[in-house]
């Protein structure tokens, strides 16, 4: 507070609400008895010492001393404001000013919108006026938790009160629905002086495709269900199913939200789109077919005599999600397939010969002694001298086994 001193006299300005009670306080320094009084704007005597000739029931006496005379005023109003006289009796006299100050808060602050919806991506405009305050307020702006900058007017009225009238303008986003927008009123008279409202953003639907089933690659023959989730505000009303560039199946059903495709074949491929709508717009989400081949198994070669071991090989599975964006569909590397079985085959071929050629290492052989000309004998016993004779000069027969 500003203080106003003269030679021995002191006091202070006031600042009091309207209807609040303000404390008038005259002090003095180094008293040598003399008299204090205290005088109204219009130099009306409101204490002389300890007595109130004013008619005025609201001041009271609070205390009086050779040092002090301190008065009340109660039910303040406007009225009461001005420059108040505190007077010591001396020679020359002294005085002493307390300039009191009435302060009027405002009115109950008002949030206007241009419109009640707002659709996204469109700017939006709110004003907050405050009434009838003296002095004038000041009004900031609050979004969530961000503070916003105004532009404000100023009017002063016939009875030297104010109105204040705040205008703000921004852009809405979808993530604005639902916040709050808070106009809060700075005025020395009040404190948390504020006014809310909520923003309504309406704003177009977003759309996704969920497969539901199959959960792996889809393949020939199965089943196929395809959910369209799609959240909006207001909440899509329609939602719609197409093939691009082609009609859909004739075995596909649409239930609700969901496509359902039965026994599925390669004539299905492509691209599905689902369509939703609500009164701001139209989106969509598309899911990209690729049926594969029906899963098969490849028989394991075997021999009665030989047992040929044999290698499992796991072939990697693509994701089951064609999804738009993803590439092209990956299919079965059939090449991989034909290398196992000519691995087998070769295996078997080598075994083979092997088997050829230990055999062939095996062979026997023997000899056998026979007369030569023994046939030609005339009796046995001419036999056996021309057999005993003709070991040294007979023909070697062989064998052969297996």
């Amino acid at each position: 507070m500003l203080q106003i001193q003269s030679q021995n006299l002191v006091t202070d300005n006031v600042e009091v609400v309207e209807g609040e009670v303000a404390v008038i306080s005259c002090r003095v320094k180094n008293n040598d008895d003399s008299v204090i009084q205290l005088l109204n704007p219009n130099r009306q005597t409101i204490y002389f010492r300890d007595v109130r000739p004013l008619k005025d029931a609201r001041f009271q006496l609070v205390n009086f001393s050779d040092n002090e005379l301190r008065v009340c005023l109660s039910n303040v109003s406007l009225s009461d404001e001005g420059r108040y006289v505190c007077q010591l009796y001396t020679d020359p006299p002294q005085e002493a000013y307390a300039d009191i100050t009435v302060l009027i808060p405002p009115g109950n602050p008002i949030i206007e919108s241009r419109e009640g919806q707002v659709i996204e991506g469109n700017e939006t405009e709110m004003t907050c006026t405050a009434m009838g305050s003296k002095p004038a307020a000041t009004i900031r702006w609050m979004k969530g938790d961000k503070e916003l900058q105004g532009i404000s007017k100023v009017e002063e009225t016939y009875d030297h009160m104010f109105t204040v009238t705040s205008q703000l303008r921004f852009i809405v986003t979808k993530e604005d629905d639902g916040v709050p927008v808070v106009c809060i009123v700075d005025h020395p008279a009040v404190k948390d002086f504020q006014a809310l409202t909520y923003l309504v953003v309406h704003y177009k639907p977003e759309v996704k495709i969920i497969v539901e089933f199959p959960d792996g690659l889809p393949r020939e023959g199965q089943n196929m269900e395809l959910s369209c989730q799609a959240k909006g505000k207001p909440h899509p009303q329609q939602i719609s199913w197409v093939k691009v560039d082609d009609d859909l199946p004739s075995h596909a059903l649409i239930t609700g939200t969901d496509l359902y495709i039965e026994n599925l074949n390669k004539t299905y491929n492509g691209t599905y789109r689902c369509f939703a709508a609500n009164s701001v717009g139209e989106s969509y989400d598309d899911y990209i077919l690729y049926v594969y081949d029906a899963p098969t198994t490849t028989p394991i070669p075997t021999t009665a005599t030989t047992t040929i071991p044999t290698t499992t090989i796991s072939l990697p599975e693509a994701t089951a999600d064609s999804r738009a964006g993803e590439g092209a569909p990956r299919a079965v590397d059939h090449a991989v397939i034909g290398g196992v079985v000519a691995v087998v085959v070769f295996a078997m071929l080598c075994l083979l010969i092997i088997l050829g050629r230990y055999f062939a290492r095996h062979k026997g052989t023997y000899f056998t002694h026979e007369a030569k000309g023994a046939d030609d004998a005339a009796d046995a016993d001419t036999a056996i001298i021309n057999a005993e004779g003709g070991h040294n000069n007979s023909d070697e027969k062989k064998e052969y086994y297996i």
